[in-house]
């Protein structure tokens, strides 16, 4: 049971404080609720542009690093298509500089052209290397728009393509954190060695002036149920042969993702799950193979991935996926497979509430999805669930109509 206090202020910033007095640390994490699912179709790549820009400095602190390492603390971020989350750690003695930081840049984020173009290139070389220029890299440039065909999530966190980035203009960026950077629209959670009263005081200090703004009203267009399979095959210079199966599931947000998530787990997690078990250790038709879940916010993907082992045609090894999981959605599972997976899980679970990072940044989350009380009800809902209702999902998600089908072939194979 994670114990925290929750006080919002006025212009709308929610507040979670979680004290844990086993760290001499101080954790803070500010979730913005924005990810490339809010993004312009014609202007993508903004919400991870934004990560770097925020630590580009703001109008008072014109290198954010600096004085966060001066004082023995370090910071990061990450960008989804649903939120994103920066945090940041150091001496819980040294609080009040985090909070003079964070409050800075969501007040007055310094938007320079030089700043800016900075962060631009280093944003297209990192499309350039790790999407483009690297094996297997631009799966999810090809699997998003296949499997999508109207929601957002159509394209990955870095973008649509590197032009999107290339053509964004001042205003383009300003009006962008204008929209989404704003006390409404964040959670912000203080976690570690820290006293409520104190953090109430900080709050109150540096984020209180920050003027309150519209909230955010989400509005996304639904994806229409698939009714058709749908493949595509591209030829690449990789070194073995690779399927991607994505099938279309519920959100986060719904009852069922306990069990899918769970079926996600037995179906391969560890070297006695069903896909290694059968494709890989008895049939040899992968080298490796994995099944799991996006955690999408809105209705998202269910991905079976693996790597083919040479001399296995890729109509082989699809076709054994394929039997596979019909077997799987003709029988219930068993109560060990179930019983491991819930242990494994509440496993998990526990071993993430020793971090205080975790800690935070899974208050934020919970928080973001409604109440920060979800954190403590979740292995619950993961023991609850029944091998009928994992026979239910698999038969509602694993429809030949309802999957889209990536070939990624070896060139010359």
């Amino acid at each position: 049971m994670i114990k925290f206090e929750k006080f919002t202020l006025d212009n709308g910033l929610r507040v979670i404080v979680h004290q844990d007095k086993s760290t001499p640390l101080a954790c803070i994490n500010t979730l913005y609720d924005v990810g490339a699912r809010d993004e312009n179709p014609e202007q993508t790549g903004f919400a991870h542009l934004f990560e770097h820009l925020m630590f580009g400095g703001s109008v008072n602190i014109p290198n954010f690093d600096e004085p966060l390492q001066r004082v023995g603390g370090e910071n990061n971020a990450f960008t989804t298509n649903d939120i994103t989350n920066y945090y940041l750690t150091l001496p819980s003695d040294n609080l009040e500089t985090g909070f003079w930081l964070e409050s800075d840049r969501m007040l007055s984020l310094a938007f320079s052209g030089k700043s800016l173009e900075v962060q631009r290139n280093v944003v297209i070389e990192e499309f350039k290397q790790r999407y483009l220029n690297q094996p297997y890299g631009d799966i999810w440039l090809l699997l998003r728009p296949l499997t999508f065909k109207v929601h957002p999530y159509m394209w990955d966190t870095i973008g649509k393509e590197i032009s999107h980035i290339e053509n964004a203009k001042m205003d383009d960026v300003k009006n962008f954190f204008k929209k989404f950077y704003t006390p409404a629209n964040a959670v912000m959670v203080v976690a570690g060695n820290v006293e409520l009263d104190n953090v109430k005081q900080l709050a109150e200090k540096y984020f209180g002036p920050i003027p309150k703004s519209e909230s955010y009203k989400r509005n996304l267009p639904k994806e229409p149920e698939q009714t058709e399979a749908r493949t595509l095959m591209v030829e690449r210079d990789v070194p073995a042969d690779a399927i991607y199966k994505a099938y279309h599931m519920c959100s986060r947000y719904d009852k069922e993702y306990y069990a899918v998530d769970l079926l996600s787990d037995i179906l391969s997690q560890g070297n006695s799950s069903r896909l290694h078990n059968e494709l890989i250790k008895e049939k040899k038709l992968f080298s490796e193979i994995n099944a799991f879940v996006m955690g999408d916010m809105d209705k998202g993907l269910f991905l079976v991935s693996g790597k083919v082992t040479q001399g296995v045609s890729i109509k082989q090894a699809d076709d054994g996926i394929n039997a596979l999981l019909e077997k799987f959605k003709a029988e219930l599972v068993t109560e060990n497979e179930l019983r491991k997976v819930k242990n494994k899980s509440e496993a998990t679970h526990v071993f993430g509430e020793v971090d205080v990072l975790n800690k935070a940044t899974n208050l934020a989350i919970s928080e973001l999805m409604g109440d920060a009380e979800i954190i403590n009800h979740e292995t619950q809902k993961y023991s609850a669930v029944t091998a009928e209702e994992i026979k239910q999902q698999a038969n509602i998600i694993f429809r030949n109509e309802n999957c889209s089908t990536l070939y990624y072939k070896r060139k010359g194979s």
